[in-house]
């Protein structure tokens, strides 16, 4: 491992250590964001995007006013090469975590989020009330040239204060799926990121 990537990635289970999240700007390049951004927009010309929802299996529900981004899966076994590099990048984070807190997180799922101007995502936690596979829960945002009166920040609900967190292009926000409320405020442009979680093996 490369020095650079050796620092980051003990700068990434540090903080997640200490405060149970971590905010690293500039994780991935410029060039990988508008890589990844290209590829949502050829799947969702391909229709591969639906609205998102809220809940799981039979109790799953699409509630724009809770939750108004439309979704599309990452395949794990993907060939598209922006894809394949984030994945690999996620990954980092997936063993820095684990070497840091031993969480035991082995496997990923991921999805495009895009999110229309005005939609948000209301308050909540990653992890399901029923199912404490999520373990760690990770964003990548794919947004351009943001600037503060755009809005779309992630807001962090601790225990007597609000931290934002402003989506721009190549930050990651990893945080431990059931430790923080978070919410996804409305923005006046079309937010796009790259979220989802690792989960650990159940017994």
């Amino acid at each position: 491992m490369p020095p650079d990537e050796a620092g980051l990635s003990d700068a990434i289970g540090a903080g997640l250590a200490d405060d149970g999240r971590v905010v690293v700007p500039g994780f991935v390049t410029d060039d990988l964001v508008r890589r990844l951004r290209g590829r949502a927009r050829t799947l969702d010309r391909d229709e591969r995007f639906a609205p998102a929802g809220v809940g799981r299996a039979g109790s799953r529900v699409e509630r724009a006013d809770v939750r108004g981004d439309r979704i599309a899966w990452l395949d794990a076994t993907t060939s598209d090469q922006a894809e394949r590099e984030l994945a690999a990048a996620l990954d980092g984070v997936r063993l820095a975590a684990n070497r840091a807190l031993a969480l035991g997180a082995f496997d990923g799922e991921f999805h495009y989020a895009i999110y229309p101007p005005g939609a948000g995502y209301a308050r909540h936690r990653d992890r399901f009330r029923d199912d404490d596979a999520r373990v760690l829960s990770c964003i990548v945002y794919l947004n351009l040239d943001w600037r503060d009166g755009d809005g779309g920040h992630l807001r962090f609900h601790d225990d007597e204060r609000s931290t934002d967190v402003r989506p721009d292009g190549g930050t990651l926000v990893a945080f431990l799926a059931d430790r923080h409320e978070h919410e996804v405020l409305p923005a006046t442009r079309e937010r796009m990121s790259v979220s989802g979680w690792f989960r650990r093996r159940l017994r």
